[in-house]
């Protein structure tokens, strides 16, 4: 079965949440391989399942006000797990990006590889190029796929270059990270992880130092655009003060001092 093209805004998106522009919302897609053996399959179709999620996803997002969309495609971690596995994960994101690059260049959506480059496939290298070359001017959304990617070693691959930096701050160091990474490094907004854990699992671990978590219990070939609109819908009654006191409380602390006047 070859992967079809993204066409999108092709999938209609319920107008249920109001768009906030710029949002970085990462996706930890779990349960893959889990849901292709609920249903009697090998573990391979759920991962070319995953891929069709992911593709309703990246159309969806750009209509959605969100940026950056960041997806954790290939652990680190994961070479662990049984050759055929990951071989088969490597050959789809090789399929995906010869599929796709074209696509992303015509909706003006720019792709971006995040993580080690030199134990993936020369031929998946060669094409992760192109890919990032060719959609480099995109502009609607900035996607980036996060393959042979460890939160912990790019934190430190970062750490071993930033003593060299001339100005030392957190910016400063986020500026390494984002050489580090290939695809730079923002803060994120929302993550999302499916598949019932509870765990950041080495992703995006600076990055995600004062985002919005939503778990969810479907696996992630069952994850749909409604549930990315939920998601985003939760993210919205949250009130982010990044270690400030919330507005209501804020407003108690001025009635206070306005009536001891």
């Amino acid at each position: 079965m070859s992967v079809q093209p993204i066409v999108l805004r092709q999938i209609p998106v319920p107008v249920v949440v109001t768009p906030a522009p710029s949002l970085h919302v990462a996706i930890i897609t779990d349960g893959n391989g889990r849901w292709a053996s609920s249903q009697g399959l090998p573990r391979s179709a759920g991962h070319r399942a995953g891929a069709e999620a992911a593709r309703a996803v990246i159309e969806a997002a750009p209509r959605l006000g969100i940026h950056t969309l960041t997806l954790f495609a290939l652990s680190s971690a994961n070479w662990q797990r049984p050759a055929h596995e990951v071989n088969a994960i490597l050959s789809l994101l090789h399929e995906y990006l010869l599929v796709e690059t074209s696509h992303c260049m015509d909706e003006g959506v720019r792709l971006s590889v995040i993580g080690r480059r030199d134990r993936i496939p020369a031929t998946l290298r060669e094409a992760i190029a192109d890919a990032e070359a060719l959609t480099a001017k995109g502009t609607q959304l900035h996607l980036r796929l996060a393959i042979d990617y460890s939160a912990r070693e790019a934190i430190y691959q970062a750490a071993c270059r930033f003593y060299k930096a001339t100005k030392l701050s957190p910016e400063t160091f986020s500026d390494v990270l984002a050489e580090v990474l290939h695809g730079g490094s923002t803060e994120v907004d929302l993550l999302i992880r499916t598949g019932g854990e509870q765990r950041l699992s080495d992703f995006l671990l600076w990055e995600c130092a004062f985002a919005e978590f939503v778990f969810l219990q479907k696996r992630w070939p069952e994850f749909t655009v409604a549930d990315l609109v939920g998601s985003l819908k939760e993210f919205q009654k949250r009130e982010r003060t990044r270690g400030a006191l919330p507005k209501e409380a804020l407003a108690g602390t001025k009635v206070s001092a306005n009536s001891s006047k």
